[in-house]
């Protein structure tokens, strides 16, 4: 688990392949460093923008071999090591980027396709360059990779409601809010009721069918790198469960994974249904 920043899922956890695990761990802080120019503190969008750019800079310079700029030389050193190691695709870091770019600048998503646009950069690349390094790169393996991931970014996304709204965030698609009679104002204000709490729930229902038609990669998956992708989905659907427990109220609370919740995790990884085969 993430040492500074709460997070559902693991990362680099006692079950991923030592082999693989510093490029796991650099990849993460390279993302997680990324995240935090984008959202943490009270820069201004603009200076926000900029840092962004300093960044990919860095980036295109740690990709080519040349020496990381002090600022950063924590995160693009290692980085650029795992890089050149692995062959990591370079348009998937780039992708990221791009995505906490359009963070900072938070435009409203008019639909579900326009939100699935974004998470193919913002969640997306990070599954893909997990494959990459257990080399599973087929094309059926990388659509069912995406699909977890745009399921997990969706998870976070409705877990989140309560604390996203108040920060000036809408990730819910403009269509879905006009279907379901609920405005931006409600949800920046988390105004709980019948129908923010149907919104929701349609949102969940969305995420589940996206993990569900995800979940089989988990199984073919060997190794300990298949359980933890158990594990990951298995988190997911347990963030999904503890919404539906508390009526979709999630304008109002946010939902955690806490420790208690792991017997549960880890017996549900052990029985995986064979409908996900």
């Amino acid at each position: 688990m993430s040492v500074e920043h709460y997070e559902n899922f693991p990362v680099a956890s006692v079950l991923c392949p030592p082999a693989i695990r510093p490029a796991v761990m650099a990849i993460y802080h390279f993302a997680r460093t990324a995240d935090d120019i984008a959202d943490e503190g009270e820069a201004p969008a603009a200076q926000r923008l900029a840092d962004l750019a300093a960044y990919r800079a860095d980036l295109d310079t740690a990709l080519a071999g040349r020496p990381a700029s002090p600022r950063w030389r924590r995160v693009f050193e290692p980085l650029a090591a795992r890089a050149r190691q692995f062959r990591l695709p370079a348009p998937l870091l780039h992708d990221l980027l791009d995505a906490f770019e359009q963070d900072v600048r938070n435009p409203p998503y008019p639909d579900r396709h326009a939100l699935l646009d974004y998470c193919r950069r913002s969640a997306n690349p990070i599954g893909r360059l997990l494959l990459h390094l257990y080399e599973l790169r087929d094309a059926r393996s990388l659509q069912q990779a995406d699909a977890i991931c745009s399921a997990l970014q969706l998870i976070n996304f409705w877990q989140d409601l309560s604390v996203d709204g108040p920060r000036g965030r809408c990730y819910v698609p403009l269509d879905d809010l006009q279907r379901h009679a609920v405005t931006r104002a409600e949800l920046a204000e988390g105004t709980d009721s019948p129908r923010s709490r149907a919104l929701v729930a349609a949102l969940c229902g969305w995420a589940r069918a996206l993990m569900s038609q995800g979940a089989p990669l988990a199984l073919r998956v060997p190794g300990r790198a298949g359980w933890e992708l158990r594990l990951v989905v298995q988190g997911g659907l347990r963030i999904l469960e503890k919404i539906a427990a508390m009526d979709h109220a999630t304008l109002h609370q946010r939902p955690k994974l806490r420790a208690l919740d792991l017997p549960l995790l880890l017996w549900r990884a052990l029985r995986m249904p064979a409908a996900f085969r």
